[in-house]
C-alpha cells in the first residue's frame, strides 16, 4: 500500500482527520488567506480517491461553472501528483477513476434541481453566509438520505445571526465540528497575499479589516442597508405624531408574513408594533395580526401589491382597510433611501423580528475585494418590506418631487 503525506495548517487536522461518517457536519469559518476553500477541497478531492463518491458542490449565486468550487478544487487536485494522475479535470466537470463524480449546482432559483439529486455522499457549501434559511432546510432534506453522508460549510461570517451562524455558531448540533482559521493560523500563506493584507490594514477601517482578514462579523459597515439609522427604544405615540402608517408582506414557502404599524414625528420613524410568523394561513393573517396590534384593522394597511388575490382575502378576513402598497421602478432603492432620510429610526423592543432585520438586512459584499455592491441580499427584509409598504405614499410623493425638480 501507497501513502501519502498530506499537509494541513494545524487547525484543520482536528477537523478532517476523523473518518467520514464520525461527524456530520465539518465546518470552517475565517477570513481571507485561511486556506479553508483550498484544503477542504484538498480533501474532498482525497476522500474521492479512497472511495467512490458522489460529491455536490454548492453556493447560493452560481451563474457559472467559473463561479463555482471546480476552479479551487482543480488547484488542489493539480497540488498533488498522484490526484491529478487520478482525476480528470474538464471545463464543466470533474470525474475520478474510480467513478467519483462532482456535481456543481446553485441553490437560488435553482432549489428543485438539487431536490431531485440521489446518493449524495458529501456536499460542500461555499460561501454560506449568503444561504438563507429556506435553502437550508431543502438542501438538508435532500443531502442526508446515504449512510454517512456529510454536509461542510464554508464561510467568511459578516452578519451575527445569520442563517449559518445560527445554525453552527450560536445553536450547533452534536454532530458537527466548527472551527475558526484565519491568515494567521495558515503556514502556507502566500507573501504576495500577506503584501496585500498589509496594504488593506492601512487603508480599510478597523471594522472592515476585522471582518475581511480575521474573521469577524460586519460590524457598523456600509454593508448594512441601516447602519447608523436605527436604535431601540421604548415609547409610546403621541397624538401629535403622524400616522399610524401600517404595511404587511405576505410570506411564502418558509418566509415569513410580516405586520408593522409605525409613526412620524419630525424627522424620527417610530415602529411600535409587529405581527406574524412563518405557515400562518392567508385566511389567518387578519386575526394574527389584529391579535398583536390593537386596532390594526381600523386603520389602513398597505400590503405587498404583487398578489391583489392575497388582499382580497385579507379584506374579506377582517382587515376591511387593507389594500395594495404602490410600486414603481426603482421602489424598493426609493423606499431605502426615504428610510435612510430620516434622522432616526426608533423601534420598540417588543418588535423583535424587526429589530433582527434592521442588523442583519444588508447588501452583498465582494468576496474577494471586500466592496460593498450595490445589490440587496434578498434575506432579513420582510419586517422591512411592510415599514416601506407602509409608508409607500410619502415614498411616491418624494421620489415624485425629486424627479420634477430634476426635469
Amino acid at each position: 500500500m501507497t501513502e501519502a503525506t498530506i499537509e494541513l495548517p494545524p487547525k484543520l487536522v482536528p477537523v478532517f482527520a476523523p473518518e467520514r461518517g464520525t461527524f456530520q457536519y465539518r465546518n470552517l469559518h475565517g477570513g481571507r488567506g485561511s486556506g479553508k476553500s483550498f484544503n477542504a477541497a484538498k480533501m474532498a478531492a482525497i476522500w474521492g480517491y479512497a472511495e467512490p463518491l458522489r460529491i455536490l458542490c454548492t453556493r447560493e449565486f452560481q451563474v457559472s461553472i467559473s463561479e463555482s468550487f471546480h476552479a479551487e478544487l482543480k488547484a488542489a487536485i493539480a497540488s498533488e501528483p498522484w490526484l491529478e494522475a487520478h482525476y480528470d479535470v474538464g471545463v464543466d466537470y470533474l470525474r475520478g477513476a474510480n467513478g467519483t463524480h462532482f456535481l456543481f449546482r446553485g441553490l437560488r432559483r435553482n432549489v428543485q434541481s438539487v431536490k431531485s439529486l440521489a446518493k449524495i455522499d458529501l456536499t460542500i457549501v461555499e460561501e454560506a453566509e449568503d444561504v438563507p434559511e429556506t435553502s437550508w432546510l431543502a438542501l438538508e432534506a435532500t443531502v442526508f438520505r446515504q449512510p454517512k453522508s456529510e454536509l461542510w460549510a464554508l464561510w467568511n461570517p459578516r452578519l451575527e445571526g445569520s442563517p449559518v451562524d445560527m445554525r453552527f455558531r450560536k445553536h450547533p448540533p452534536d454532530n458537527a465540528i466548527t472551527a475558526e482559521v484565519n491568515h494567521f493560523d495558515n503556514p502556507f500563506f502566500p507573501a504576495g497575499l500577506d503584501k496585500l493584507r498589509r496594504r488593506e490594514q492601512e487603508r480599510l477601517d478597523p471594522a472592515t479589516y476585522h471582518h475581511v482578514w480575521e474573521g469577524g462579523y460586519l460590524v457598523n459597515s456600509d454593508a448594512q442597508v441601516l447602519a447608523g439609522k436605527w436604535r431601540v427604544q421604548e415609547f409610546e405615540p403621541k397624538d401629535s405624531w403622524d400616522g399610524p402608517y401600517q404595511g404587511g408582506d405576505f410570506g411564502y414557502a418558509q418566509d415569513p408574513t410580516a405586520a408593522v404599524r409605525c409613526y412620524i414625528h419630525g424627522d424620527t420613524l417610530y415602529i411600535s408594533h409587529e405581527a406574524g410568523g412563518r405557515g400562518i394561513e392567508l385566511d389567518a393573517i387578519g386575526a394574527k395580526v389584529s391579535d398583536a396590534i390593537p386596532g390594526y384593522a381600523d386603520y389602513v394597511s398597505r400590503w405587498d401589491s404583487a398578489s391583489p388575490g392575497s388582499i382580497s382575502i385579507l379584506t374579506r378576513s377582517g382587515l376591511r382597510r387593507a389594500e395594495p402598497a404602490p410600486k414603481w421602478q426603482g421602489s424598493v432603492d426609493d423606499g431605502i433611501r426615504f428610510l435612510r432620510s430620516f434622522r432616526e429610526i426608533v423601534i420598540h423592543p417588543r418588535c423583535k423580528a424587526t429589530i433582527s432585520e434592521a442588523r442583519l438586512y444588508s447588501y452583498k459584499v465582494d468576496r474577494l475585494t471586500g466592496d460593498v455592491l450595490p445589490v440587496l441580499v434578498d434575506a432579513n427584509n420582510h419586517y422591512i418590506d411592510a415599514v416601506r409598504y407602509a409608508v409607500s405614499p410619502l415614498i411616491k410623493q418624494t421620489a415624485y418631487n425629486a424627479s420634477a425638480w430634476l426635469s
